[in-house]
C-alpha cells in the first residue's frame, strides 16, 4: 500500500511503559510522540477553570483547572469567554469561573496554557467558540479552497466559527455536513452543560495521543496503520468504526514472534539518533542542535565535507542539504517557539535567496505552523513554530 505508515506501539524500560506513536516514509520516522501508557496528556481537554488571580503587568490571568493547578492565560485574547460564575465586574477578575480548554502543555518552568476559544476538532472541521468566521487551511492550495469555499454552506454564527482542515480536500460534501451537524451538537451540549458543573470539572476529556495523531494525519499521505498491541489494536479499530469508518482498511495487526514491531522498523534506535545533539548529513557535513530556555539554536557545521575548488558553490550545497534536514529534526524533535540557524556564509545574494525558499519549501511539509521568518544583517535564519506538545526530549526524559 502506498503511502506514510503510521505505527503505534508499546516501548519501555526500568519498569517504565510508554506508548509510541511514530510517522514514517518508507523507513525514515518523520514524526514521533511519547505517551505514557493509561494516563493521558491534559492538552486539548476542556475545563470549568477559576480565576486564582489577574497579573497586570503581564496582561494575564492564572486560571486554576485544578487546586493548586494555576494554567497562563493572556488577557489579550479575552473576547467571548464561557462563564459559568461571573463576579459583578466587565473585567475577568479573581474568583470567575470560566470555561477553558489546554492548548499548551506544561514546559520545564513554564505552566500549561489555556484560552476561552474552545476548538472542537474532528478529521474535517474544527468549531471554534470564540473565532466566529469560516477559515479553511492554509495548506491546500488556491482551487482546493475555493472549491470547498463554493461546496460548504457555512455562513459566520453568532454562535460559533468553523475553520475547514485539509483532509476535508479529499472527503465528499454530505460527509463533512455530517461532521459538522455532530461537532454543533457536541457545542451545545457542553455550552449547555458547563453553568451546572462546579469548578474544575472536566467537561471533555481530549483524545489519547496516538489517537490524536490518526485523527490530525493528512489521510491522502496516511497509507497504512500497524501496531503490534491487541488492546490498542482495539481500541483503535473502534475509533476507526465510529470515527473514521472510510480508512478501516488502513489498519493491520502485526504480528511475528521472531521480530518485534519496533525492532522492524528501527524504533528505538531511530528515537536514540532523534536525541543526539550532532546529526550527520551525506555530504559529510552536520548540523549540532541545542534547545535553550529561550529558543533553539542549529550550527551547520561543513565537517568532513572539504571543497577543493568553487567554495561559494560548495557551501551552497552543503546548506541546501542543510534545510531539508533541519525542517525534518524541527518535525521529529517537536521543537518550538524562536529557532535560530546559523547556516555556512556564503556572500552571494542568490545563493541566500534559494536557501530561505529551499528551507520554506521543506517547512511546508510539517503537520504543525512552522515557517521561516527571514535571515538577519548577521546571516542567521529565524525560524518560528507553533508551540503545543512537550519537545520530544522532554517526553522521553519522563517517560524512558
Amino acid at each position: 500500500m502506498m503511502g506514510n505508515t503510521l505505527l503505534i506501539t508499546k516501548l519501555g524500560k526500568n519498569g517504565k511503559s510508554c506508548i509510541a506513536s511514530a510517522l514514517f516514509q518508507d523507513k525514515k520516522l518523520l514524526e514521533i510522540s511519547l505517551e505514557a501508557a493509561g494516563a493521558g496528556s491534559i492538552l486539548g481537554n476542556i475545563y470549568v477553570g477559576r480565576v486564582k488571580n489577574i497579573v497586570k503587568n503581564l496582561n494575564a490571568a492564572f486560571i486554576e483547572i485544578a487546586p493548586g493547578k494555576p494554567c497562563y492565560y493572556s488577557l489579550e485574547d479575552l473576547k467571548q469567554p464561557l462563564y459559568t460564575k461571573k463576579i459583578n465586574s466587565p473585567r475577568m477578575v479573581q474568583g470567575d469561573e470560566v470555561v477553558v480548554q489546554v492548548v499548551q502543555e506544561s514546559s520545564k518552568s513554564k505552566p500549561p496554557k489555556v484560552s476561552t476559544n474552545l476548538n472542537l476538532t474532528g478529521k474535517y472541521l474544527v468549531l471554534t467558540s470564540e473565532n466566529r468566521a469560516m477559515g479553511i487551511s492554509k495548506k491546500l492550495d488556491a482551487e482546493a479552497r475555493e472549491r470547498l469555499r463554493r461546496a460548504l454552506p457555512f455562513e459566520p454564527s453568532g454562535e460559533f466559527g468553523v475553520i475547514v482542515r485539509t483532509n476535508a480536500a479529499a472527503a465528499g460534501t454530505e460527509e463533512i455536513l455530517a461532521e459538522y451537524r455532530k461537532l454543533e451538537q457536541e457545542y451545545f451540549s457542553l455550552k449547555e452543560k458547563a453553568p451546572r458543573r462546579t469548578a474544575f470539572s472536566c467537561l471533555k476529556e481530549s483524545l489519547p495521543e496516538y489517537l490524536h495523531a490518526l485523527r490530525d494525519m493528512d489521510q491522502r499521505q496516511l497509507g497504512e496503520i500497524l501496531t503490534d498491541d491487541r488492546a490498542l489494536y482495539g481500541q483503535l479499530s473502534g475509533y476507526l468504526k465510529e470515527f473514521q469508518p472510510e480508512d478501516c482498511g488502513k489498519l493491520s495487526f502485526y504480528e511475528d514472534p521472531l521480530l518485534s514491531l519496533g525492532s522492524l522498523y528501527g524504533l528505538e534506535a531511530k528515537l536514540k539518533e532523534a536525541l543526539r545533539e550532532r546529526v550527520w548529513m551525506k555530504s559529510g557535513g552536520y548540523l549540532v542542535i541545542q534547545p535553550t530556555e529561550a529558543l533553539t539554536v542549529i550550527d551547520v557545521n561543513s565537517g568532513k565535507s572539504i571543497a577543493k575548488k568553487k567554495v561559494e558553490e560548495h557551501h551552497l550545497k552543503i546548506n541546501l542539504e542543510a534545510a531539508e534536514e533541519i525542517a525534518h529534526q524541527i518535525r521529529l524533535r517537536n521543537l518550538s517557539g524562536i529557532i535560530i540557524a546559523d547556516f555556512i556564509d556564503m556572500k552571494d545574494a542568490k545563493h541566500k535567496e534559494m536557501l530561505m525558499q529551499s528551507l520554506r519549501s521543506a517547512l511546508r511539509a510539517d503537520s504543525v505552523p512552522a515557517q521561516a521568518v527571514g535571515m538577519t544583517k548577521l546571516d542567521l535564519v529565524e525560524i518560528t513554530r507553533k508551540k503545543a506538545k512537550k519537545p520530544l526530549a522532554e517526553q522521553a526524559k519522563a517517560l524512558l
